[in-house]
């Protein structure tokens, strides 16, 4: 059993994470104190990759980074890079799909934060940033936390925009989702099921994850 198509979507899952993580507490952080209207068009934007079909998203994505578009074709005569059909192109399909996760998540976290925490750290002379890393993080880490997991597995288990924009070629692009399709498409079923059930059970260790940070972050009745 060829394990690439593990190592590729864990790779792969993990540097996308990494990289939502950062850019959407940013965007969760500065929208949350947007006014109204603006907060409601952004909202729509950033969350459209949520609902709209995965390969719908990597039809798009082809649109701006295939080698004869504006995006990819200038990166391919600059750069001599390609940025499709390789194995770190599903990294820019996979962080477009999980950025909502993360994105709405963290700005639930950031909306339900006491503001007076905060606004007594400016009291006592602290600096926004220090007030960000070491009241704020620290009281919403388990919504963040819980995002950034949700996250992952998303991003574990992408198949329709990581197809359309890496493709499937065995040692090179394969991933679980997409080499489970491939076994199934040519007959394979007995090794297709076992990747089926390396998937379910990784999927199953992220749930147990997430429900634990959701205890943590619900109190307990009678709680003080």
């Amino acid at each position: 059993m060829d394990l690439f198509p593990l190592w590729n979507s864990l790779r792969i899952a993990g540097i996308s994470t990494v990289i939502i993580f950062f850019v959407g507490i940013f965007a969760a952080y500065y929208i949350a104190k947007a006014p109204r209207a603006v907060k409601g068009v952004l909202d729509v934007i950033l969350t459209l990759p949520l609902v709209l079909p995965p390969t719908v998203v990597g039809y798009l994505l082809l649109r701006v980074l295939g080698p004869k578009r504006v995006v990819g074709a200038w990166v391919l005569a600059a750069f001599g890079v390609k940025l499709t059909m390789t194995w770190w192109s599903a990294i820019f399909a996979t962080t477009v799909v999980i950025f909502p996760l993360m994105y709405r998540t963290a700005r639930g976290a950031f909306e339900a934060f006491d503001e007076t925490l905060a606004w007594s750290g400016k009291t006592l002379g602290l600096s926004n940033t220090f007030i960000f890393w070491r009241i704020r993080m620290p009281a919403c880490r388990e919504g963040i936390l819980a995002g950034t997991v949700l996250a992952f597995a998303r991003a574990l288990g992408e198949y329709g925009a990581t197809s359309m924009i890496a493709g499937y070629t065995p040692g090179r692009t394969a991933t679980i989702s997409t080499t489970v399709y491939q076994l199934w498409r040519t007959d394979n079923d007995a090794l297709a099921f076992r990747w089926v059930l390396v998937n379910v059970a990784i999927s199953a260790v992220v749930l147990l994850a997430v429900n634990f940070l959701e205890r943590r972050r619900t109190p307990r009745r009678g709680a003080a």
